[in-house]
């Protein structure tokens, strides 16, 4: 399985943030239980890698268009 980069910057800073604020909700019992799904998106975020974004084509990074070296 070839696992390529489909997490933009902007898109990493998002999925960290809430995934934090999910867990301290968690932590202080503010939402229950559910608030630790917020380690979902901070694994993909860390991994930049989300394996729904692969399923239905999303790709929110920049494309590496730099050139290959040639011989």
């Amino acid at each position: 399985m070839n696992i390529v980069k489909n997490i933009g910057s902007a898109d990493k800073i998002a999925r960290l943030v809430v995934g934090a604020l999910l867990i301290v909700l968690a932590l202080t019992k503010t939402i229950g239980l559910w608030g630790w799904i917020g380690v979902v998106p901070i694994v993909t975020a860390l991994m930049n890698w989300c394996p729904a974004y692969t399923l239905l084509g999303i790709k929110t990074c920049s494309t590496d268009n730099s050139p290959t070296p040639s011989n």
